[in-house]
């Protein structure tokens, strides 16, 4: 073969070649935007199965990639996209039909959504870099700051937000919520309260101005913003238990009750903080209104999740007698006259003779004079005074000098305090050197037992 003819073979390879890579270059262009229109018809399984086969041919060409990350996302293939986008950063390939800012932002959402904090970081501050006045981008990367512990730099990043736009409300929400955290609570307020003027749809403002003003003792103001922070279903909970929380501060306890069953109900997970706490103050409540059988259900609920739990396991056993024994069950349960006619039949069991009966806090109180014997019928009777509790918490000394007080002023030489918990060791060292006897829970509780039946 002559030279010459060699020479044209070459060359019409090499022509061959160029008019090849051209026709590819010409292509490619245009299938992408049969994948773009593909995507807005909501053809993303057709985008899918097209882009693998453009990219079997092309690994290298990131804006199929793209598309086809876009076409995973549709299906909800998030982990497949993120795969895809991940391949993109790695070459650092962008324009076109992946331009490089609405990339990073997609990339980012999908680090978060994956618990991938520091990768998602490192989107929002490359953003920012690129973006110096996107006041959105900063507010994302003070969130993940926030979530990392670094408050201090989640409020320059909150500062800057509300900086390039003062009408960001959740900014505004968010600085004062890492202020609250910082026990700032002038501060915290004012930005809560810029956060509600803003957008009176952040709920989650108000549930925090709600707990700084129960913090603050103004329950109706706090009543009141917690009412509007349950329209956010996350907070509903939450901002029920706190409603019952100011109610049982103010001693409304049937109010307390009312909101509190209301959290109970809506309870989905058992374990959950709120949960807890919302069984316990309905608990409570029950157990001020004398309503122990249902504080039982709910402390044994709460034991059954986390039996460590402030003093459940301690309010079991209190009342364990409870389950066992009627008359203690009724002395602890009973209300009004029922009530009274216990300590009255309970003083008979004492051999004593009732002769003035009248309520105290929480419990009874009871003039009464000792029977003795037939043959001293004509001697004067003694008065005693009685004093039933009905608490749970352990009686101190105070308490027992209150009621020797009492007595000296009615003039009345013995006392008799019966309660159903226990006295503190120097309220018995008192009560030793006065004439005051001391029923605590347990030698109660056998007295209860020891009566005849009704």
């Amino acid at each position: 073969m002559s030279v010459t003819a060699i020479i044209i073979i070459i060359v019409g390879i090499g022509a061959g070649l160029i008019t090849f890579f051209m026709i590819r270059m010409v292509m490619s262009p245009k299938q992408a935007k049969g994948l773009v229109d593909m995507l807005k018809q909501g053809k993303s399984g057709q985008v899918i199965k097209t882009a693998k086969q453009m990219l079997a041919k092309d690994p290298r060409n990131f804006e199929t990639r793209y598309l086809l990350g876009q076409a995973y996302q549709a299906e909800n293939k998030h982990e497949l996209a993120l795969v895809e986008f991940k391949s993109i950063n790695q070459t650092g390939s962008f324009g076109g039909l992946c331009p490089e800012r609405e990339f990073r932002e997609k990339i980012a959402a999908l680090y978060e959504n994956f618990s991938q904090p520091e990768e998602a970081l490192k989107e929002y501050l490359l953003l920012i870099r690129n973006n110096p006045e996107n006041a959105e981008y900063y507010f994302k990367s003070g969130v993940l700051f926030e979530e990392r512990g670094k408050l201090d730099k989640a409020v320059g990043y909150y500062r800057k937000t509300i900086e390039l736009d003062n009408s960001h409300s959740m900014g505004h929400f968010r600085l004062g919520l890492v202020l609250y955290k910082a026990k700032k609570p002038v501060e915290s307020k004012n930005e809560f309260e810029i956060a509600v003027k803003l957008g009176p749809d952040n709920y989650r403002a108000y549930f925090y101005m709600g707990r700084l003003l129960k913090e603050g003792y103004d329950y109706i103001g706090a009543l009141s913003a917690f009412e509007k922070a349950q329209r956010d279903p996350d907070y509903k909970v939450k901002a029920l238990v706190e409603r019952g929380a100011c109610f049982m501060s103010m001693n409304h306890f049937d109010n307390a009750i009312a909101e509190l069953e209301r959290a109970v109900k809506l309870i989905q997970d058992e374990g959950s903080t709120e949960a807890l706490y919302a069984r316990y103050f309905l608990a409570t409540c029950y157990e001020k209104t004398r309503k122990i059988e249902k504080a039982l259900q709910q402390w044994e609920k709460i034991y059954s999740k986390k039996s460590s739990f402030k003093d459940v396991a301690e309010k079991l056993s209190e009342y364990q007698a409870l389950r066992t024994d009627d008359r203690v069950k009724e002395f602890l349960t009973a209300s009004g006259e029922q009530f009274s006619e216990i300590c009255k039949t309970v003083a008979g069991g004492l051999n004593l003779t009732v002769r003035d009966v009248n309520p105290i806090s929480n419990g009874c109180e009871i003039i009464a004079t000792d029977n003795g014997d037939d043959k001293w019928r004509n001697a004067r009777k003694m008065p005693k005074l009685l004093h039933f509790l009905r608490v749970n918490e352990l009686i101190n000394e105070s308490a027992v000098r209150a009621f020797h007080e009492e007595m000296r002023v009615l003039n009345i030489p013995r006392g008799i305090m019966l309660s159903s918990s226990s006295f503190s060791k120097k309220a018995q060292d008192f009560a030793e050197t006065r004439p005051i006897d001391l029923y605590g829970k347990e030698k109660f509780q056998d007295l209860l037992k020891s009566l005849p039946a009704p």
